[in-house]
Protein backbone atom coordinates (compact mmCIF):
# COMPACT_ATOMS: atom_id res chain seq x y z
CA UNK A 1 0.00 0.00 0.00
CA UNK A 2 1.35 3.43 -0.92
CA UNK A 3 2.15 5.56 2.12
CA UNK A 4 0.74 9.09 2.44
CA UNK A 5 2.89 11.66 0.67
CA UNK A 6 5.56 13.35 2.79
CA UNK A 7 4.94 17.00 3.57
CA UNK A 8 6.93 19.33 1.29
CA UNK A 9 9.24 21.78 3.01
CA UNK A 10 7.02 24.74 2.09
CA UNK A 11 3.79 23.10 3.31
CA UNK A 12 2.58 23.81 6.86
CA UNK A 13 3.28 20.91 9.21
CA UNK A 14 -0.41 20.71 10.18
CA UNK A 15 -1.43 19.66 6.64
CA UNK A 16 -1.12 16.10 5.39
CA UNK A 17 -2.14 14.88 1.95
CA UNK A 18 -3.56 11.47 1.18
CA UNK A 19 -3.38 10.73 -2.52
CA UNK A 20 -4.80 7.91 -4.59
CA UNK A 21 -2.71 4.78 -5.12
CA UNK A 22 -1.31 3.55 -8.41
CA UNK A 23 -4.07 3.51 -11.00
CA UNK A 24 -5.84 0.26 -11.83
CA UNK A 25 -4.97 -1.03 -15.32
CA UNK A 26 -8.56 -1.11 -16.56
CA UNK A 27 -7.87 -2.55 -20.07
CA UNK A 28 -5.84 -5.39 -18.54
CA UNK A 29 -8.59 -5.96 -15.98
CA UNK A 30 -11.18 -6.17 -18.78
CA UNK A 31 -9.13 -8.84 -20.54
CA UNK A 32 -8.79 -10.76 -17.27
CA UNK A 33 -12.56 -10.68 -16.68
CA UNK A 34 -13.20 -11.93 -20.22
CA UNK A 35 -10.72 -14.77 -19.61
CA UNK A 36 -12.45 -15.59 -16.33
CA UNK A 37 -15.84 -15.73 -18.04
CA UNK A 38 -14.44 -18.18 -20.58
CA UNK A 39 -12.90 -20.26 -17.76
CA UNK A 40 -16.34 -20.38 -16.12
CA UNK A 41 -17.87 -21.73 -19.32
CA UNK A 42 -19.44 -18.46 -20.42
CA UNK A 43 -19.08 -16.68 -23.74
CA UNK A 44 -17.88 -13.09 -23.16
CA UNK A 45 -19.12 -12.03 -26.62
CA UNK A 46 -22.66 -13.13 -25.83
CA UNK A 47 -25.07 -10.20 -26.11
CA UNK A 48 -25.82 -10.31 -22.38
CA UNK A 49 -22.13 -10.49 -21.39
CA UNK A 50 -20.48 -8.34 -24.04
CA UNK A 51 -20.13 -5.32 -21.76
CA UNK A 52 -19.57 -7.30 -18.56
CA UNK A 53 -15.73 -7.17 -18.65
CA UNK A 54 -15.80 -3.36 -18.87
CA UNK A 55 -18.41 -3.04 -16.14
CA UNK A 56 -16.52 -5.35 -13.78
CA UNK A 57 -13.18 -3.65 -14.44
CA UNK A 58 -14.72 -0.21 -13.84
CA UNK A 59 -16.37 -1.45 -10.66
CA UNK A 60 -13.12 -2.78 -9.23
CA UNK A 61 -11.29 0.39 -10.24
CA UNK A 62 -13.85 2.42 -8.29
CA UNK A 63 -13.74 0.13 -5.25
CA UNK A 64 -9.93 0.14 -5.13
CA UNK A 65 -9.24 3.83 -5.79
CA UNK A 66 -9.60 6.15 -2.79
CA UNK A 67 -10.20 9.82 -3.51
CA UNK A 68 -7.30 12.05 -2.45
CA UNK A 69 -7.92 14.62 0.26
CA UNK A 70 -6.11 17.11 2.46
CA UNK A 71 -6.12 16.34 6.18
CA UNK A 72 -5.88 19.70 7.90
CA UNK A 73 -5.49 19.80 11.66
CA UNK A 74 -6.08 22.73 14.00
CA UNK A 75 -4.54 23.86 17.30
CA UNK A 76 -6.43 22.60 20.33
CA UNK A 77 -6.69 26.16 21.63
CA UNK A 78 -9.46 25.40 24.12
CA UNK A 79 -7.49 22.57 25.67
CA UNK A 80 -10.25 20.04 25.01
CA UNK A 81 -9.19 16.86 26.83
CA UNK A 82 -12.13 14.46 26.48
CA UNK A 83 -12.88 11.89 23.79
CA UNK A 84 -13.73 12.96 20.25
CA UNK A 85 -15.83 10.26 18.60
CA UNK A 86 -17.19 9.53 15.13
CA UNK A 87 -19.44 6.47 15.34
CA UNK A 88 -21.19 4.23 12.82
CA UNK A 89 -19.03 5.37 9.89
CA UNK A 90 -20.10 3.20 6.92
CA UNK A 91 -17.32 0.87 5.76
CA UNK A 92 -17.09 -1.22 2.61
CA UNK A 93 -14.00 -3.02 1.43
CA UNK A 94 -12.90 -6.09 -0.50
CA UNK A 95 -11.58 -9.21 1.20
CA UNK A 96 -8.18 -9.92 -0.32
CA UNK A 97 -8.69 -13.68 0.01
CA UNK A 98 -11.85 -14.01 -2.10
CA UNK A 99 -12.26 -10.47 -3.54
CA UNK A 100 -15.78 -10.37 -2.11
CA UNK A 101 -17.05 -7.36 -0.15
CA UNK A 102 -17.22 -6.93 3.57
CA UNK A 103 -19.56 -4.21 4.79
CA UNK A 104 -20.18 -2.65 8.17
CA UNK A 105 -19.40 0.33 10.38
CA UNK A 106 -16.37 1.85 12.06
CA UNK A 107 -16.24 3.69 15.37
CA UNK A 108 -13.24 6.01 15.66
CA UNK A 109 -12.24 8.11 18.65
CA UNK A 110 -9.22 9.93 20.01
CA UNK A 111 -8.11 11.95 23.03
CA UNK A 112 -6.71 15.19 21.61
CA UNK A 113 -3.25 16.37 22.36
CA UNK A 114 -2.08 19.67 20.92
CA UNK A 115 -4.11 19.36 17.68
CA UNK A 116 -7.62 18.37 16.61
CA UNK A 117 -9.04 17.35 13.23
CA UNK A 118 -12.35 17.86 11.45
CA UNK A 119 -14.73 14.96 12.14
CA UNK A 120 -15.36 14.33 8.45
CA UNK A 121 -11.66 13.62 8.03
CA UNK A 122 -11.91 10.63 10.39
CA UNK A 123 -14.44 9.13 7.99
CA UNK A 124 -12.18 9.94 5.03
CA UNK A 125 -9.22 8.16 6.62
CA UNK A 126 -11.40 5.07 7.11
CA UNK A 127 -12.45 5.24 3.45
CA UNK A 128 -8.87 5.70 2.26
CA UNK A 129 -7.65 2.48 3.84
CA UNK A 130 -10.88 0.58 3.11
CA UNK A 131 -10.59 1.13 -0.65
CA UNK A 132 -8.07 -1.64 -1.09
CA UNK A 133 -7.84 -5.40 -1.03
CA UNK A 134 -7.99 -5.82 2.73
CA UNK A 135 -8.39 -7.97 5.78
CA UNK A 136 -10.41 -6.42 8.58
CA UNK A 137 -7.64 -6.77 11.14
CA UNK A 138 -5.18 -4.79 9.00
CA UNK A 139 -7.76 -2.14 8.15
CA UNK A 140 -8.45 -1.57 11.85
CA UNK A 141 -4.79 -1.18 12.79
CA UNK A 142 -4.03 1.02 9.75
CA UNK A 143 -6.72 3.54 10.69
CA UNK A 144 -5.64 3.65 14.34
CA UNK A 145 -1.93 3.79 13.51
CA UNK A 146 -2.35 6.59 10.99
CA UNK A 147 -4.34 8.77 13.42
CA UNK A 148 -1.78 8.11 16.13
CA UNK A 149 1.13 9.12 13.88
CA UNK A 150 -0.46 12.17 12.32
CA UNK A 151 -2.32 13.71 15.29
CA UNK A 152 -0.08 12.52 18.14
CA UNK A 153 -3.12 12.27 20.42
CA UNK A 154 -3.06 11.01 24.00
CA UNK A 155 -5.07 7.98 22.92
CA UNK A 156 -6.81 6.39 19.92
CA UNK A 157 -9.52 3.79 19.60
CA UNK A 158 -10.94 2.10 16.50
CA UNK A 159 -13.62 -0.60 16.45
CA UNK A 160 -14.83 -2.17 13.18
CA UNK A 161 -17.93 -4.32 12.85
CA UNK A 162 -18.52 -5.97 9.46
CA UNK A 163 -20.31 -8.78 7.69
CA UNK A 164 -18.10 -10.65 5.23
CA UNK A 165 -19.70 -11.93 2.04
CA UNK A 166 -17.09 -14.69 1.90
CA UNK A 167 -18.78 -16.07 5.04
CA UNK A 168 -22.36 -15.16 4.09
CA UNK A 169 -22.53 -16.28 0.44
CA UNK A 170 -20.09 -19.19 0.31
CA UNK A 171 -18.35 -21.66 2.57
CA UNK A 172 -20.05 -21.72 5.95
CA UNK A 173 -22.88 -19.46 4.62
CA UNK A 174 -23.75 -17.79 7.93
CA UNK A 175 -25.76 -14.73 6.92
CA UNK A 176 -25.70 -11.92 9.46
CA UNK A 177 -22.57 -13.05 11.29
CA UNK A 178 -20.54 -10.00 12.34
CA UNK A 179 -16.79 -9.83 12.76
CA UNK A 180 -15.53 -7.28 15.31
CA UNK A 181 -11.96 -6.00 15.46
CA UNK A 182 -10.41 -3.30 17.63
CA UNK A 183 -7.22 -1.29 17.98
CA UNK A 184 -6.71 0.72 21.17
CA UNK A 185 -3.67 2.90 21.81
CA UNK A 186 -2.46 5.17 24.57
CA UNK A 187 -4.92 6.17 27.29
CA UNK A 188 -7.82 4.58 25.42
CA UNK A 189 -6.11 1.26 26.06
CA UNK A 190 -4.33 1.91 29.37
CA UNK A 191 -6.74 4.09 31.38
CA UNK A 192 -9.74 2.02 32.60
CA UNK A 193 -12.15 4.99 32.75
CA UNK A 194 -11.28 6.19 29.23
CA UNK A 195 -11.41 2.67 27.84
CA UNK A 196 -14.84 2.09 29.38
CA UNK A 197 -16.14 5.42 28.07
CA UNK A 198 -14.86 4.73 24.56
CA UNK A 199 -16.42 1.27 24.43
CA UNK A 200 -19.70 2.58 25.83
CA UNK A 201 -19.83 5.24 23.13
CA UNK A 202 -19.35 2.53 20.51
CA UNK A 203 -22.24 0.57 22.04
CA UNK A 204 -19.95 -2.18 23.33
CA UNK A 205 -18.86 -3.22 26.82
CA UNK A 206 -15.70 -4.97 25.63
CA UNK A 207 -13.86 -4.66 22.28
CA UNK A 208 -15.29 -7.98 21.10
CA UNK A 209 -18.55 -8.18 23.07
Amino acid sequence: MTAPDPVPADRPAHLRVLRGRDAVDVPAAEQAVAALLRALGRDPVDAHLADTPRRVADAFAELLTPPPFDLTTFPNDEGYNELVMATAIPVQSLCEHHMLPFVGVAHVGYLPGERIVGLSKLARVVEYFARSLQVQERLTTQVAGWIERELEPRGVGVVLEAEHMCMSLRGIQKQGATTVTSALHGLVRDDPRTRQEFLALTGRTTPHA
